[in-house]
């Protein structure tokens, strides 16, 4: 198994060849942005567009000019380049990174959100004089985390950015941001990786998988090459397969093989099975009604027979009524993580709930 890279330490960006065009335009026109708003949904490579970009300020434009004269063609640096280095480690004077805080001093959880204490310090650094002679760069990952207060202190910051200064706002869901936020900043939208893109990263992490499982992994992370590493180390395949197991049984669920499945994911040590359970059941249940709603157009299987379990189970009962179960079923999740409720009882009563309705 080999371990996945922080963004920091990653020297390849794939699928966002547009977003790092648009950097470089703006960049070599010598107007450049003081604050980016790098949004999309998670896992896709924001954070690491975020830090290619920032080493590429950070070093005064990358490795130098193009073939024929001219700005820089790539945001890359070599992994050698001392920018590069300094960056990786945690240690240039002229980056700054904000990010949820650890909860306690053992640093065994992070806090829920990025608070006023975490941002205090961004407008003095970004005032400051370049250590190093070129750029300041403040990157905030993920500026959805910011609570009110320090989400109030950034926009002063962004009211009035100093020169040669960038602040890179990493989010996953900008509708979160205050919208004088987001109306101060260059927007750069990135979109989901192709299938092609998350098979050919996955391979790079996780050589072990056979293709099947890459395919699957994949199609299961749509277009998230973080969601698929994460998946792929929760055991998130076997899971996804022992959950259409049951569904395939429907409209009569194997009642020990469900008391089983739910003993195994909702043990004390085993929060991150729970969790992914939860994801994929809701996920696939989303994925049933908009199949419904397109009859199935468009629907790309993850394993094969899911089309036909799901045409089933839609001949079964209304969209209406499996809209209204997605519903019921990602609420019970909701408050079984927030107020620890009884984890079994919530994966029983989930199944229990989409049994009832594939009743003929």
């Amino acid at each position: 198994m080999t371990d996945t890279p922080h963004p920091r330490e990653v020297d390849e960006l794939f699928g966002h060849e547009a977003a790092e065009r648009t950097l470089l335009e703006t960049w070599n026109s010598g107007r450049m942005a003081h604050s980016w708003l790098i949004s999309g949904p998670k896992g896709i490579g924001k954070a690491t567009l975020a830090y290619r970009f920032a080493r590429f300020a950070l070093s005064g434009g990358g490795e130098g000019a193009g073939l024929f004269g001219g700005g820089p063609e790539s945001l890359a640096l070599r992994r050698d380049h001392p920018v590069f280095r300094r960056v990786a480690s945690q240690g240039h004077a002229d980056l700054k990174v904000v990010e949820r805080g650890w909860s306690d001093d053992k640093k065994t959880k992070l806090k829920t959100e990025i608070v006023i204490d975490d941002v205090r310090g961004i407008g003095g650094f970004m005032a400051l004089t370049p250590a190093e002679g070129g750029w300041r760069v403040v990157i905030i990952d993920s500026a959805d985390e910011m609570n009110r207060n320090a989400a109030n202190a950034v926009l002063k910051v962004l009211e009035e950015p100093p020169r040669n200064a960038l602040m890179l706002l990493v989010s996953h869901s900008p509708g979160r941001l205050l919208p004088t936020i987001r109306s101060r900043c260059r927007r750069l939208t990135l979109k989901p990786l192709a299938e092609e893109a998350v098979i050919r990263l996955l391979a790079t992490h996780r050589p072990e998988l056979t293709d099947a499982d890459l395919t699957t992994l994949a199609r299961l992370a749509e277009g998230s090459i973080g969601k698929a590493l994460a998946l792929a180390e929760e055991g998130g395949l076997d899971l996804y397969r022992d959950l259409l197991g049951l569904l395939e049984k429907l409209p009569h669920l194997d009642v020990p093989a469900l008391h089983g499945f739910g003993d195994r994911v909702s043990r004390a040590e085993n929060e991150a099975s729970f969790r992914t359970v939860t994801e994929l059941l809701t996920w696939w249940l989303a994925r049933l009604v908009r199949a419904g709603g397109r009859q199935g157009a468009g629907m790309t299987e993850v394993v094969p027979g899911e089309g036909a379990l799901m045409g089933r189970l839609l001949a079964a009962a209304s969209l209406e009524q499996w809209l209204e179960v997605w519903e019921k079923i990602t609420t019970l999740f909701t408050r079984t993580d927030a107020v620890n409720l009884d984890r079994k009882q919530a994966v029983l009563s989930a199944f229990l709930a989409v049994e009832r309705l594939a009743r003929p």
